[in-house]
């Protein structure tokens, strides 16, 4: 029924909002009717109403008015579709719709390397090509930023720092519920025409496509929302609601990571926000930001937006990090390895995420004096993930390891994140980035560390997390499966288009010359491959959440708080507020106790371990 609300009260506002612009537009003189102006304005009437209607009013706003809030609470499945304030419902409710937007986009890859598997247009013309081009990497995009950040970081943060949930329950229901018509808006996009943009949306052209393009900016609008509102909750929780005891170099780097991420998503998300909607307003209120013949700056998009989209590569792949140096310790049995240095390469990272963003504008026409700077500043944000990669190959030195499939994962990230580090170097170089920017070269790289990265660590985080939130377990060898065929997949489809970039091959193209046919079929046949490794996974997750033989509490023998409650957890976490008595990677050190929860008594001697 809540959804049902909300789509009711979705229409009922777009409705409004669309008489109330034709009105506007009719009493200024215009004519009243214009189909991106009145879709606009009647876009932010239906995302209220759809707000309004999912929860919004009958668990948070009703007492603004002297009414009583709707205190009925769903209980079972049904919560996952209600206005849940529980962050461990969120987390859910964010992991299935990021994962249904994930397989959406794989299908639109797929489309696309069979269309790619032969010169000539065969199943897709360009202009079609070019609309799911753009839609696939929208999704991946979308996926990549928000994907771990939202499930994890919803799901395991609150506990990891000992906490009862979210410092602003409501606000994170708010957050997910922003979620759903992003979703909406793009599956609008294509059915209008599409947009021939790709995932950056560049002016002037994306002022000038379909009204597709329209409904991807509002959609790219309504997540950045989503992502502040959520940045802001992560960053007070951490701070304000740490248990006692757990100092900043006591917290899991996993919570660092998203810490990290969160501050760099409520500082420049916003300026994506400002670009979304400076193309909005040239395109519905005769505004000329981005046309140079009425004087506007074409570039001006380009700096706005990569001013945000080059920290929200990391924003992609800090996560990732974190998600890897957690299992790297757990699964070696050993400390984290230069624990400080490992947080120190994370705020680095975030400092110099903001002063690099230019090195994507080399080709653009940017004055020659800025290149120098800007290469300087990409290739020295290498050494602050030099401190991650460090870490973990220090952790992994004489480890105890164990290859369960999370730490399978794991070293993935590291195997193919390596990969795309080292290549990001090259077209960090001024004069190679001439030569090889809008290549193959250039996709081949940002799929390492995006889907090297960011996405082989999701998957481990949900083989790692999957027990302590549904209380099963995963079938291990299916997950081992699925991890050599992703592996093997995404290394025989991305590797080749190194070398086709340096043979010349434009991206976001339907053909090319005959000479890259063999290369290109090979691509495809690998992305088939790589394909068909998801059906494992999604066969093994929906079977193992059914069917799958209860988990323990503990099944990975871990020491942060998440492992030492029941799975999955219960609604507040903890029966008694954990005391937090040293960090949680002290594997090997005799009497190293990361909390205690109650079961080996308060008494005074707890607080030597509280204040070291």
């Amino acid at each position: 029924m809540t959804i049902v609300r909300g789509v009711v009260a979705g229409a009922v506002g777009y409705v409004l909002g669309a008489a109330l612009i034709m009105a506007i537009r009719a009493a200024s003189g215009a004519a009243a009717w214009e189909v991106e102006s009145v879709t606009a304005g009647a876009w932010l009437f239906a995302l209220t109403g759809w707000l309004l209607g999912v929860g919004v009013w009958r668990y948070w706003a009703r007492p603004w008015f002297g009414r009583p809030a709707d205190t009925y609470t769903t209980t079972g499945w049904r919560r996952y579709f209600d206005f849940d304030t529980d962050h461990k419902v969120i987390g859910v409710q964010y992991l299935i719709t990021f994962l249904t937007m994930f397989f959406m986009a794989g299908l639109f890859a797929m489309l696309m390397r069979y269309e790619l598997m032969g010169v000539g247009e065969d199943i897709l013309n360009s202009d079609q090509y070019n609309s799911i081009m753009s839609l696939h990497g929208t999704m991946m995009v979308f996926v990549a930023v928000a994907a771990t950040v939202g499930a994890f970081g919803n799901y395991v943060l609150p506990i990891m720092i000992g906490a009862d949930d979210m410092a602003y329950p409501k606000l994170n229901a708010l957050s997910f519920w922003l979620v759903p018509p992003v979703l909406v808006a793009l599956t609008a996009s294509f059915l209008l025409g599409g947009y021939d943009t790709g995932w950056t949306g560049y002016a002037p052209l994306s002022v000038k496509n379909d009204v597709g393009g329209l409904f991807f900016n509002l959609a790219f609008f309504s997540l950045g929302l989503s992502s502040i509102v959520g940045a802001l909750n992560i960053i007070v929780t951490v701070i304000t609601m740490r248990a006692r005891g757990m100092t900043w170099f006591r917290l899991p780097i996993f919570v660092w990571s998203i810490f990290v991420t969160a501050i760099l998503s409520l500082i420049f998300t916003q300026f994506v926000g400002l670009a979304m909607l400076l193309v909005i307003l040239d395109r519905t209120a005769g505004t000329v930001f981005f046309d140079p013949a009425s004087g506007g700056q074409p570039l001006l998009y380009q700096n706005v937006f990569w001013f945000y989209s080059h920290p929200a590569v990391y924003i992609m792949i800090l996560p990732a990090f974190g998600i890897t140096l957690e299992m790297v310790s757990h699964f070696s049995r050993k400390p984290l390895f230069a624990y400080r240095w490992a947080v120190g390469g994370l705020l680095g990272i975030m400092g110099m995420s903001s002063v690099v963003w230019a090195h994507h504008m080399f080709t653009s026409g940017m004055a020659e004096a800025l290149r120098k700077p800007f290469l300087a500043s990409t290739e020295l944000i290498s050494i602050p993930t030099g401190f991650i990669f460090l870490s973990a190959l220090g952790t992994l030195w004489l480890g105890r390891i164990r290859y369960t499939v999370p730490m399978l994962f794991a070293l993935g990230v590291l195997f193919n994140f390596l990969i795309g580090g080292l290549t990001g170097v090259f077209l960090a170089d001024v004069p190679v980035d001439i030569q090889l920017q809008d290549t193959y070269f250039v996709v081949a790289h940002f799929h390492y560390v995006i889907l090297g990265g960011g996405i082989f660590a999701l998957f481990g985080a949900i083989y790692y997390w999957f027990p302590k939130m549904t209380g099963r377990m995963m079938n291990n060898r299916l997950g081992k499966v699925h991890f050599w065929w992703m592996m093997v997949g995404f290394n025989a489809t991305f590797l080749p288009m190194f070398i086709l970039g340096l043979q010349g091959m434009n991206r976001r193209i339907a053909d090319y010359t005959p000479g890259l046919e063999s290369a290109n079929r090979a691509v495809s046949m690998g992305g088939f491959f790589l394909g068909t490794s998801f059906v494992i996974f999604l066969a093994n997750f929906i079977w193992s959440w059914v069917k799958g033989p209860p988990a323990p509490d503990n099944p990975w023998g871990a020491r942060t708080l998440e492992w030492q409650i029941p799975s999955p957890p219960p609604h507040e976490n903890f029966e008694i507020p954990p005391i937090v008595l040293a960090d949680p990677y002290g594997y090997g050190e005799p009497g190293s106790v990361h909390a205690d929860l109650g079961g080996n008594g308060r008494s005074e001697s707890l607080e030597e371990g509280v204040q070291a």
